[in-house]
């Protein structure tokens, strides 16, 4: 699984990166542009208030996992890559770090 999740965090951040530097080539880092495109009708709403709740409960899980499974800083670079990329990288990271611990004693 731990290849797995590696491979998928760097799919992650290659794929959407990808567009948003098509979209930085064109419009630059124009933030309102941006949030005016992500509502600009329901189909990309459901998607950004999907994406934005599946966000606030990955933190959730992220904590309570660390929490209860003794994960140190690796968690905090799950939460930066999680604001500075996204989910698709965030998420698969975390999963892959995760797989280096156990419930009992920590890392492994």
């Amino acid at each position: 699984m731990k290849r797995l999740y590696l491979i998928a965090s760097i799919m992650g951040t290659v794929f959407p990166y990808y567009f948003f530097i098509q979209f930085l080539m064109v419009h630059g880092l124009n933030v309102k542009k941006i949030v005016d495109l992500l509502f600009v009708n329901n189909i990309s709403t459901f998607f950004a208030v999907d994406f934005f709740i599946s966000c606030f409960v990955f933190i959730v899980f992220m904590f309570n996992e660390s929490k209860r499974l003794r994960i140190g800083r690796e968690k905090w670079l799950c939460l930066i890559s999680l604001f500075t990329v996204g989910l698709s990288l965030a998420l698969p990271l975390f999963l892959f770090i995760r797989e280096n611990y156990d419930g009992s004693v920590g890392k492994v």
